[in-house]
């Protein structure tokens, strides 16, 4: 397993992150401690949740799994979304914010978590409380580092502004959606991302299961696949441009003897700004898969040729 700094930060985290989405919502704690043992085993040490994924029980989930064994690896986690039904359960404010983190710490079963991510951005909430709050996190030693999730980048560029003029902590990742279908983080999110030193965390890196291939063109998602569940957002993913990227695509990798899941995971990991790929799993041999994906570092030469299939029908 290759590991790399997290930003620029001194934290060092793996290559392939292991997403926790699914824990209590597509698979129960027996299976997620069956996914969590795999990628201990297998050298990964960034797990990422968040408290309002599984309705809260990813991050019991993940607690119970890891056990005495958190203390080996890098744990994240998020905040914003609503974890109740009041005005004061959700959001980015000082009120919500110390409370969520007390109720993730007793979920997680830890004294801190190592990356406190603010999971998308709160217009109702000024972000200079958000920031200060987060370094008083920081200093309690509840947090060891901060991020952001979904942020645009001049949000960005105005965040490590503040924490600059007004001596705070800075945030040191940025975790969004990014894959071989959508690569609109790279016009300004990425270049203010290698600007400000925040370390990119992609997520949905099969582009939530295009990308493997198990869709075909004029073919109704099953029901029970994220994009058949998705109703019509997950007609948009199905459309005839992103079936034409696919193509190229697949070609590209069976010319290699390599399959998608190959492509989309290496793809990233050839990345410069990128410091762990999250990717989800629901068993053990996804996250093998997965870390063997890693594996694959595209020449200069092949990623010109992806760049040619992915971006020629852009607008």
């Amino acid at each position: 397993m290759e590991y790399r700094s997290l930003g620029r930060s001194g934290l060092q985290v793996s290559a392939v992150g292991l997403g926790c989405n699914n824990f209590g919502m597509r698979i129960d704690k027996e299976q997620s401690a069956a996914v969590v043992d795999k990628a201990l085993d297998l050298g990964i040490n960034f797990f990422d949740t968040a408290n309002i994924y599984g309705g809260t029980r990813s991050e019991e989930f993940l607690g119970a799994a890891l056990g005495e064994k958190r203390k080996d690896i890098v744990l994240a986690t998020k905040f914003v979304g609503p974890v109740g039904g009041s005005v004061l359960t959700k959001g980015a404010s000082r009120r919500h914010m110390f409370q969520a983190l007390e109720d993730s710490l007793r979920r997680l079963g830890t004294d801190w978590v190592d990356l406190y991510q603010i999971h998308f951005p709160d217009p109702g909430t000024p972000i200079e409380e958000t920031l200060r709050a987060l370094d008083d996190i920081l200093r309690q030693g509840k947090a060891r580092y901060i991020g952001c999730s979904n942020f645009a980048g001049w949000q960005v560029v105005e965040a490590q502004w503040i924490t600059r003029t007004q001596h705070l902590a800075p945030l040191i990742s940025a975790q969004n959606e990014y894959n071989l279908l959508d690569r609109r983080i790279e016009r300004e999110l990425v270049p203010a991302c290698n600007a400000y030193g925040l370390g990119v965390l992609p997520y949905f890196p099969l582009a939530s299961g295009f990308l493997t291939g198990k869709y075909r063109p004029g073919e109704k998602p099953a029901a029970d696949t994220r994009l058949g569940a998705w109703g019509p957002r997950g007609e948009q993913v199905l459309s005839e441009r992103n079936f034409q990227i696919l193509s190229g695509l697949e070609t590209f990798a069976q010319s290699r003897e390599r399959s998608m899941l190959d492509l989309a995971i290496g793809w990233l990991a050839s990345q410069g700004h990128v410091a762990s790929v999250i990717a989800g799993a629901t068993k053990p041999e996804q996250v093998e898969q997965n870390v063997k994906a890693a594996d694959w570092r595209l020449s200069d030469e092949e990623m010109r040729e992806v760049d040619a299939v992915t971006k020629k029908k852009e607008a």
